[in-house]
C-alpha cells in the first residue's frame, strides 16, 4: 500500500492550499497550510483521504484527527472546525475527497443486497483507515487527470468503486443511510437543508419534527446522535459561520451582521461567537483580514 500512496501523493501535487478541482466529477485535492478561517464552514457530503501530514476536525463537542491513509467520512452538511498539519518530517498536509452524489449511492445500491441496519447511536461522521482495494480505486481515480479524455467514460465507474469499497467498510451504514429515503438520518439531513435555506429565520422543533415526520423527542434524539448538535445548536452554529463570511468578505459591521443573520441581541451575538470562534467577533474578523493581507 505504501507504493500506492506515494503514487497518489505524486499525482495530487499540483494541489493549492484551497480545494483545487481535478477535472474529474466531485473529486478535488488540497494541499498545504490552510487558513483556519478557510476550515470553519458547513461541510457538504464527503469521502477525504488524507495522503500526507494529518487533519484535526471538531463537530459540535467531538473532535476527531485522521492521519495518512485514512478517510474521513461526512455524511450529511455539518458545520465544523478543521485544522491541518503538515507531516513531522515537513511534508505539507495532502488529500483528496470525492463529494457524495445521493443518486449515485441510490443507484448503486440498487445493485447490492439489502442494507444492513444503522448503529442507532454513531454520529454521521467518523475515520476509518483505508483499505489496499479503496487505494487502489483511488489511484485509477486520479490517473484520470493525465488522460482527461478517458474521464467521461471511467470517473463513473471508479467512483462506483471508492463508494462500494467505502461501504464494505465501518462506516458504510452511512452511506446507506443517506441514500434511502426513509431512514432517520435522511430524515434528519432534510430538517438540515431547511435549516440552512432560512437559518436567519426563528425555527420551531415542533414544525421540524413534524416535517421529518417524528415525534419531537425522536427527531431531537436523531438529530444529536447525527451531527452532535440540537437543532437550535445548529442553527446558531451556521448563523456564526455566515455573520464571519459577512464580516470578513462584505466588511458588515459586528451589529450589521448579527441582525442580517437572525440575531435580535448584538451582545448575544457576540458572547455566542468568542464562545464558539475563541475571540470576540471584532478582533476575529480583523485578525483574518491581517492574515489575508501578509499573504498576498
Amino acid at each position: 500500500m505504501k507504493d500506492q500512496l506515494n503514487e497518489l501523493r505524486i499525482l495530487a501535487a499540483k494541489a493549492e492550499n484551497r480545494r483545487t478541482e481535478t477535472g474529474i466529477p466531485r473529486v478535488a485535492m488540497v494541499q498545504g497550510d490552510i487558513p483556519e478561517h478557510m476550515l470553519a464552514a458547513v461541510y457538504d457530503p464527503m469521502i477525504n483521504l488524507i495522503l500526507q501530514g494529518s487533519k484535526t476536525m471538531t463537530v459540535g463537542d467531538r473532535t476527531l484527527r485522521y492521519d495518512p491513509a485514512t478517510y474521513f467520512v461526512m455524511s450529511i452538511d455539518l458545520p465544523a472546525v478543521g485544522a491541518v498539519h503538515a507531516a513531522e518530517t515537513g511534508e505539507p498536509y495532502l488529500a483528496v475527497s470525492l463529494t457524495l452524489d445521493p443518486t449515485v449511492l441510490a443507484t448503486l445500491l440498487a445493485d447490492l443486497p439489502k442494507p444492513m441496519g444503522r448503529y442507532e447511536n454513531d454520529p454521521g461522521f467518523s475515520v476509518a483507515a483505508i483499505t489496499p482495494e479503496l487505494m487502489d480505486a483511488w489511484v485509477r481515480m486520479l490517473r484520470l487527470m493525465g488522460n482527461p479524455d478517458a474521464i467521461a467514460a471511467l470517473a463513473p465507474a471508479y467512483e462506483r468503486e471508492i463508494l462500494f469499497r467505502v461501504l464494505q467498510g465501518p462506516h458504510g451504514w452511512m452511506l446507506r443511510e443517506i441514500a434511502a429515503p426513509d431512514t432517520a438520518m435522511a430524515r434528519v439531513s432534510l430538517a438540515i437543508q431547511w435549516i440552512r435555506r432560512d437559518f436567519a429565520e426563528p425555527i420551531r422543533v415542533e414544525s421540524l419534527a413534524q416535517k421529518a415526520a417524528m415525534s419531537v423527542s425522536a427527531f431531537h434524539r436523531h438529530f444529536k446522535a447525527v451531527t452532535t448538535l440540537s437543532p437550535l445548536q445548529y442553527q446558531k452554529r451556521v448563523r456564526l459561520l455566515q455573520a464571519r463570511t459577512l464580516m470578513v468578505a462584505s466588511a458588515k459591521s459586528v451589529t450589521a451582521a448579527a441582525f442580517e443573520v437572525g440575531y435580535e441581541s448584538a451582545t448575544q451575538f457576540t458572547r455566542d461567537y468568542a464562545r464558539v470562534f475563541g475571540l470576540p467577533p471584532a478582533r476575529d474578523a480583523a485578525r483574518i483580514l491581517s492574515e489575508t493581507r501578509a499573504d498576498l
